[in-house]
């Protein structure tokens, strides 16, 4: 026993939960990267304690805050980076448009791999810049990265925008597949821009690489985003931080705000504090909560919904579905009318006829959900 219930469903209607708000009351959710746990105690502490302060005005983020992602890049990967190298931001996704703005020019290329998720996706048009697509394949349980075409992809681009672990497909990329990576970003000039939002949510004892800690030279082009919001489940505290250790592009990076990226929620800033110093057996739990989840999703996606694929998820806790052998045309309009399940559409990850699926909810929910997808299937 983990000491956490993950099983007792919350009821997060009326709240304004955008994951349970924006369909009616008869379609169950499943689709946003938000989790139905309720917070780590020691997070929910620390926002009670800091409310005790009676003034809510804007936010910096104290030496503790900073000296606790430094020591957690370091326990966790082995990652020695200086406090000055962190920049505190309100989201990951604000992170990169950052960057794309900061160090690209309209007209240039960005290396995506798709599917990918649609604010990253969508992030090259935002500042006029040529998006370059390089697809991974699914095999069996594997996601396959073709060298080849990344490299031609990357010799058109000025930046590679990565995701690892990858979402929507859950893939944790391996040592030799980073360098490989790093080494064709590198020899095609390209800035690394490092979306490493899922890092502490890998499964059956994997362990996450950020790609630029393989060395000097690539941590010299990378940018690295994280936060403790996936993890943790305080995504609505927007809150996330920023690794750039060449001091140049850090002040590049920085004078991208421009106006448009503002300070950090205060009471965001707290949580993660707590979340790095505290927070560490609920993540221990909800990881093996999710594991289980994933494997009786794999299993009973393939015994009960034929036609519907679905590969193992290395980590986050998300799914994709490949619903191009059902027949049924876009599965998520189909699922969402006949089921009442309210998935991601394949279309806004780039690839038509797939479904993004989040798995991250109590095991009722999830056993609900996959019920009703199989009810729909078997009444066509």
């Amino acid at each position: 026993m983990s000491g956490f219930d993950f099983d007792t469903p919350i009821d997060r209607r009326g709240t304004g939960c955008s994951k349970w708000s924006r369909y009616g009351d008869d379609v169950l959710p499943m689709w946003v990267a938000d989790m139905d746990f309720a917070v780590a105690p020691p997070i929910l502490d620390a926002i009670r304690a800091r409310l005790e302060h009676p003034v809510l005005g804007y936010g910096v983020a104290r030496d503790a805050l900073r000296d606790a992602v430094v020591a957690m890049l370091a326990r966790e990967y082995g990652w020695a980076v200086a406090p000055e190298a962190v920049c505190f931001l309100p989201g990951v996704e604000p992170g990169f448009n950052m960057a794309l703005r900061a160090f690209l020019t309209p007209g240039e290329g960005v290396v995506v791999q798709t599917p990918a998720y649609k604010p990253m996706l969508a992030a090259p048009g935002h500042w006029g810049l040529r998006r370059v697509d390089a697809p991974l394949a699914v095999r069996g349980d594997d996601v396959i990265c073709d060298m080849d075409a990344l490299r031609a992809a990357l010799a058109k681009s000025r930046a590679l925008l990565f995701c690892n672990p990858h979402n929507p497909l859950g893939k944790v990329f391996s040592r030799t597949e980073l360098e490989a990576i790093a080494a064709a970003a590198l020899e095609a000039g390209a800035v690394i821009i490092s979306d490493e939002i899922h890092c502490e949510l890998l499964f059956d004892g994997r362990r996450h690489i950020p790609i630029a800690s393989l060395s000097p030279p690539v941590a010299a082009r990378t940018i690295t985003l994280m936060s403790a919001s996936k993890s943790y489940n305080i995504a609505g505290l927007k809150t996330a931080f920023a690794i750039i250790p060449d001091e140049a592009m850090r002040e590049r990076f920085l004078a991208s705000k421009a106006g448009m990226v503002d300070s950090v929620n205060v009471l965001g800033l707290e949580a993660t504090l707590a979340a790095l110093e505290h927070g560490a057996a609920w993540k221990a739990a909800v990881l093996a909560y999710l594991q289980a989840n994933r494997d009786w999703l794999v299993e009973t996606v393939r015994a009960r919904l034929p036609g519907l694929s679905i590969h193992r998820p290395e980590g986050t806790f998300l799914a994709w579905l490949d619903g191009s052998a059902l027949g049924i045309g876009e599965p998520q309009p189909w699922f969402l009318e006949r089921a009442k399940v309210a998935l991601s559409p394949g279309a806004e990850f780039g690839v038509p006829l797939g479904a993004r699926l989040n798995f991250g909810c109590p095991r009722a929910t999830l056993e609900a959900g996959v019920a009703r997808l199989q009810a729909a299937l078997a009444a066509r």
